[in-house]
């Protein structure tokens, strides 16, 4: 089997970031999800928070979809800035990532009413996943900026 060839143009690499950070706007979209559902299914909450705090029962959606978008923010913009820096093998990392992301932010929600304890492979999975494509960018960075 071959290797995945993986692109070297700028404008390539650009596109292949984009293409393997699906999976963090597939989990926005389904953490969205919950919380709409949510909404649509208690009367405490129908009315939307205009009109008040969440339930309890909605309350770990809402986090969840928070925390969510927070974490894919991150981890699409590290997705981008390793894509801007570097092609070639480097873009394993990306697919990689992706795959970490979808893991963690699993584990995360299906822990999340066990508190903080449970929920931290979950959450350091993820951050793994966007912090190690920094790293990554800052070291390629720090190389090209000086020489090495």
């Amino acid at each position: 089997m071959r290797p995945l060839p993986f692109p070297s143009e700028l404008g390539a690499r650009l596109a292949f970031a984009i293409q393997t950070s699906f999976v963090h706007f597939a989990v926005v979209l389904f953490a969205v999800r919950l919380v709409s559902s949510g909404r649509y299914r208690s009367a405490a909450d129908i009315g939307g928070s205009a009109k008040g705090p969440p339930s309890p029962e909605l309350a770990a959606k809402v986090a969840f979809l928070q925390n969510t978008l927070e974490q894919a923010f991150l981890g699409v913009g590290a997705h981008l800035v390793l894509a801007s820096l570097a092609g070639g093998r480097w873009l394993a990392l990306l697919v990689a990532s992706g795959v970490l992301f979808a893991i963690g932010r699993i584990s995360f929600y299906r822990c999340y009413s066990d508190g903080a304890g449970a929920r931290a492979f979950g959450m350091a999975t993820t951050a793994l996943a966007s912090l190690t494509c920094y790293l990554a960018a800052v070291a390629l960075l720090i190389r090209r900026l000086f020489g090495g």
